[in-house]
């Protein structure tokens, strides 16, 4: 809709700019009153004028002749500088002209049809500038804004099924399904769920894969952040997008949110070369307000990965925060023959390929180094 706009708006300054330099190019023809227009007059060449009167003073005759100008197709205009007297109409009207009066100010009509067309592309210009900006979400206006990218019920369609190879995690994270499912039965009992879960694990075990999985399973909106989106160069912007993704996943209720590499973000505050004014420190700040703000009532449970849990603030880890911490490890043996099943399960295997035997073969591969092992034989055997 607002894309219609403003083509309505640019098709409509082009039509006006377009008015304005056809008028320039037919400009009336100025002739002196004696003897252009007296003859033209008396050859019967004048269709129709108006003798014009205007509030500053100036008067004169302007109008139509019989005769058409090729590169128009209409009738060529002609203007006449007069002194009006009473033998003017009387003359016109001997010989035939119709005419008329008209009084009118030059000015308000000039200044209003100069001025329309630059307000409407200035109009058209800030519709876009503004538009680009929001699109962008790199301008001055949207610095503060939070970059989680949100997953909705119906876009989420990753689950438990989806999952190999780590069955003790998916087994720790069942009560936070639950509590999403129904959290009026934890509110019954009095119980507390854990604000946030943190997912320990070396890179490629499947934590962020377990995070989707939840909030499949939950079929509750997943935002993902990671922890880079967070810092920047400008003071403030960090803390700012803190507050705005908590106020964005409070208005989704109950959701969760998924912080990736927390430990860009979340990093010791004793080991920072800025002192207390550093930009991500105030970031880390801004976040350990905002998890000590919300109660788990409202139904948001943030869930954050990291694979260097050693270099994180004490604080972050204190219970009431990040207080639940699950290892999602590299799978073993039986973890990665499912893992092997689980992609091999679109791919038209030999009879004689043993994914018990490969799975034997590769001691500590990671989830995702064995999805790229499944990837790169389907594309050596096409």
């Amino acid at each position: 809709m607002r894309g219609l706009v403003a083509w309505l708006l640019l098709l409509v300054a082009f039509i006006f700019l377009f008015q304005s330099f056809s008028r320039g190019y037919e400009r009336s023809r100025r002739m002196p009153f004696n003897p252009d227009f007296v003859e033209l007059v008396e050859q019967g060449k004048v269709r129709r004028c108006e003798i014009v009167n205007e509030l500053s003073g100036v008067q004169y005759v302007r109008g139509e002749l019989v005769e058409i100008d090729p590169r128009t197709g209409r009738p060529k205009q002609f203007r006449v500088d007069v002194i009006m007297t009473d033998d003017l109409p009387r003359w016109l009207r001997e010989h035939g002209v119709a005419f008329e009066f008209r009084t009118q100010n030059p000015y308000v009509w000039q200044i209003v049809s100069g001025a329309i067309p630059f307000l409407l592309f200035a109009a058209l210009l800030y519709f876009l500038f503004v538009r680009q900006m929001r699109i962008a979400g790199k301008g001055a206006l949207s610095f503060g804004k939070s970059r989680a990218r949100m997953l909705t019920r119906d876009r989420n369609q990753v689950t438990f099924n989806d999952v190999a190879g780590i069955n003790e995690a998916k087994e720790e994270v069942q009560e936070i399904i639950e509590f999403l499912k129904d959290p009026a039965r934890f509110q019954r009992l009095g119980g507390r769920i854990p604000k946030g879960v943190l997912l320990i694990g070396p890179p490629g075990t499947g934590k962020t894969l377990l995070a989707r999985a939840i909030a499949g399973e939950a079929q509750v909106p997943f935002f993902s952040i990671s922890g880079s989106d967070f810092v920047e160069m400008f003071v403030g912007v960090g803390a700012s997008r803190v507050r705005d993704m908590f106020e964005q996943a409070r208005k989704h209720a109950p959701c969760i949110v998924f912080i990736d590499e927390i430990d860009a973000v979340g990093r010791s505050r004793f080991s920072g070369i800025g002192g207390g004014h550093d930009e991500r420190e105030q970031t880390l700040n801004a976040l350990l307000v905002e998890m000590d703000g919300f109660d788990t009532k409202e139904g948001v449970i943030i869930i954050a990965a990291t694979n260097r849990p050693d270099v994180l603030d004490p604080a972050l880890l204190r219970p009431g925060r990040f207080d639940r911490q699950i290892v999602v490890d590299l799978p073993t043996l039986e973890g990665r023959e499912a893992i092997l099943k689980l992609h091999a399960r679109n791919l038209k295997l030999s009879p004689d390929a043993d994914l018990h035997r490969i799975a034997r073969g590769t001691p500590g591969f990671s989830g995702a180094d064995l999805a790229n092992l499944i990837n790169e034989a389907a594309l050596l055997a096409a």
